[in-house]
């Protein structure tokens, strides 16, 4: 198993939201820092109380108080699950497809926070979907909403449902 082809959405815990918009509204544009080269190259350490692989449904589960880290980048979930690419002759491929993490997940970085219900990178699309109670945190400055789409290449963000920001005044937006 190859955790560390996963980097990419370990990195998606990166979230950094740039909040343009104070009315609440149905969906909103949000500009969200893409992901860095750089951190990408750091190790990824993946700790858990459990570890189950399943070889042939082509899956790694980590459950019980997960943590990954990766540079300054930390994600804590109480189950994350790996899938991985199902080839065509029905075998496990060795390439990521996605990675799932539930039951309330935390995303931080040294200056932002991202919560959830539950986040999906979907490797193929370099998009996180982060769905239920979602809350971005930069700074005093705050989004949130019931789902969040990002696309980790772009940088691009929508966050839908009732959207609610709160901007502090005097407070920078980056």
């Amino acid at each position: 198993m190859t955790i560390a082809s996963a980097s990419p959405a370990l990195i998606a815990a990166a979230i950094c939201l740039t909040l343009a918009q104070a009315a609440p509204a149905q969906s909103t544009n949000v500009q969200i820092q893409s992901v860095d080269e750089e951190n990408q190259q750091e190790p990824v350490e993946v700790t858990s109380n459990q570890l189950t692989v399943d070889q042939n449904a082509g899956s790694a589960l980590f459950t019980g108080d997960v943590v990954v880290v990766q540079g300054e980048i930390r994600i804590n979930a109480p189950e994350m699950i790996v899938q991985y690419i199902m080839l065509p002759d029905g075998s496990v491929g060795t390439e990521v497809d996605t990675i799932t993490a539930t039951g309330g997940v935390l995303m931080v970085t040294p200056s932002e926070e991202a919560e959830a219900d539950k986040a999906v990178y979907t490797l193929a699309r370099d998009e996180v979907v982060m769905t239920g109670n979602v809350l971005l945190t930069q700074g005093p400055n705050t989004i949130n909403g019931t789902r969040m789409v990002w696309d980790v290449t772009t940088g691009a963000g929508q966050m839908e449902g009732r959207v609610r920001t709160i901007l502090q005044p005097g407070s920078e937006q980056q």
